[in-house]
């Protein structure tokens, strides 16, 4: 199976070519025209390079990755699905809900499926935690979520602590409530990390959902020495009992004399290799998996109100949103 990256301006993109290089039955094609980190990461793994996107087209991937700038992605995404291709693309998938609807619909009217790559989504960990709040029994009704990523910063990333941590939270809250709506928004944020220039450094946003579910999160930036979290976690909370989900479970804790700090050690499976391979699959066997990009419209539009939220000090109800094929 032909499967393509386009572009490396996204630092995962480097990652996921040597992931898809080493996975059985797939030929990976390497395109990033105007770029130089692609054709040196073709080169080093010795895959084939297209450099142009008329070029990587042509040759018929029957999947791609898209790790284009935010900027870029509608039209990455809209010339895969012409092509034929499915999609997996980097969040925040879309610069703003009216590129993210163009870009659902681009892929639902050619028949290929739009997955988002938020890792944590696809692990077995988050599919034994949905298990578990699908027994209504011991749960009972669900009715508050809590959740932290605190993720540092990527290099080079474009935004605020909104667009980079909080799709990793609310693609996850997506899942679990089928898609329900959110109807109301209210947001903090400050910029004291990054600057007023750099966006928001911290960001606490609750949201009240159609089914009366209240979600608080906690998406502000971390420092690779805090104690901060640096993957997903969540707290759902029913009306009889509560699961925790941690995207990186701490396996051992303990005090480093070397660095005079704690140290832990995590599990050590490759979230992003699992997500690869659960979408790789799903294109071989024509199955769905993960968060799709009807998910990825209903997070941005909580950004989106987050951010009017945090700048008017009121609740905000997202926009509704246009009819919009999964």
């Amino acid at each position: 199976m032909k499967v393509a990256v386009l572009s490396f301006a996204h630092e995962r993109a480097a990652a996921y070519a040597r992931l898809l290089h080493a996975a059985p039955d797939v030929d990976l094609v390497v395109a990033d025209p105007g770029g130089t980190r692609g054709r040196e990461a073709a080169r080093e793994l010795g895959a084939a390079y297209a450099d142009s996107w008329d070029e990587v087209f042509a040759l018929g991937p029957a999947a791609v990755v898209v790790t284009g700038a935010p900027g870029h992605r509608r039209e990455l995404v809209e010339r895969a699905a012409a092509a034929g291709a499915h999609v997996l693309c980097e969040q925040p998938f879309a610069a703003d809900a009216a590129d993210a609807e163009a870009m659902v619909q681009a892929c639902a009217d050619a028949g290929v499926r739009l997955s988002l790559a938020s890792p944590t989504c696809y692990s077995p960990a988050f599919a034994a935690v949905r298990e578990r709040l699908s027994d209504t029994e011991l749960l009972g009704a669900l009715t508050t979520v809590h959740g932290a990523y605190n993720a540092p910063r990527p290099a080079g990333a474009p935004g605020g602590a909104l667009d980079t941590n909080a799709p990793g939270l609310f693609d996850l809250v997506d899942l679990v409530l089928g898609g329900t709506p959110a109807e109301q928004v209210y947001a903090q944020t400050n910029g004291i990390r990054g600057g007023a220039s750099d966006g928001e450094s911290a960001a606490l946003v609750s949201v009240r959902y159609a089914d009366g579910t209240v979600v608080s999160v906690d998406c502000s930036w971390g420092t690779d020495g805090d104690r901060s979290v640096h993957e997903p976690a969540l707290t759902f909370i029913g009306e009889r009992a509560s699961v925790e989900f941690a995207g990186a479970p701490r396996l051992l804790g303990g005090y480093d004399a070397a660095s005079a700090r704690e140290r832990w050690v995590l599990r050590e499976d490759d979230p992003y290799a699992v997500m690869l391979g659960a979408f790789l699959t799903a294109v071989r066997e024509g199955t769905a998996t993960g968060p799709d990009g009807a998910t990825g419209v209903r997070t941005l539009r909580i950004i989106e109100a987050a951010r009017e939220s945090a700048r008017t000090g009121q609740p905000v109800g997202p926009a509704a949103p246009h009819a919009v094929a999964s």
